[in-house]
């Protein structure tokens, strides 16, 4: 009796969790961050240095190092986006360690060339710790994402502070 009873019960969960399995409408995630340096190449050529700035896909990078200390985001079909961030700081410059009175978006960049581009339109502000969380939606909304980069960038957009790092499992 007690094994019938077990069985069934396990038949039971299995078919009210296949269906909830079944509705996963994530299009990308992203589970950890990496924080900007602002310069990616420095050469010297006939004693004359040049300074490359750290663009991706487009996107400028500040002036100035950020660090931090957490990222996720889950990006569904719908556009719909969730994401939250830890430690969000200034890594050098004479406010190091602090969030430089920022407010941040979240762009979802899907192409190589940096033309796909799906941002968020609503500011959100780093608390004094660097922390904040995104609820929102992209504007346009994206369909696919064959090659993934999501980028959270200032309050304006001008910049990136931040790359997250796309989780394949």
């Amino acid at each position: 009796m007690k094994k019938t009873v077990l069985a069934l019960s396990c038949a039971l969960l299995v078919a009210l969790v296949s269906p909830l399995r079944a509705e996963d409408h994530s299009l990308v995630r992203f589970d950890g961050g990496i924080g900007v340096i602002p310069i990616s190449n420095v050469t010297v050529v006939n004693g004359v240095t040049t300074a490359s700035r750290n663009v991706v896909r487009g996107i400028n990078s500040p002036g100035q190092i950020w660090v931090i200390s957490r990222l996720r985001a889950d990006i569904d079909t719908d556009g719909r986006i969730k994401a939250a961030g830890r430690g969000l700081l200034l890594g050098g410059g004479n406010n190091i360690g602090l969030n430089g009175g920022q407010s941040v978006l979240a762009t979802l960049i899907c192409d190589a060339a940096g033309t796909q581009l799906f941002t968020t339109t609503t500011p959100v502000p780093l608390d004094a710790s660097g922390d904040f969380e995104i609820d929102d939606m992209l504007t346009p909304t994206p369909t696919a994402c064959a090659s993934p980069v999501l980028l959270i960038r200032n309050g304006t957009g001008a910049v990136w502070f931040a790359a997250g790092i796309l989780k394949l499992n």
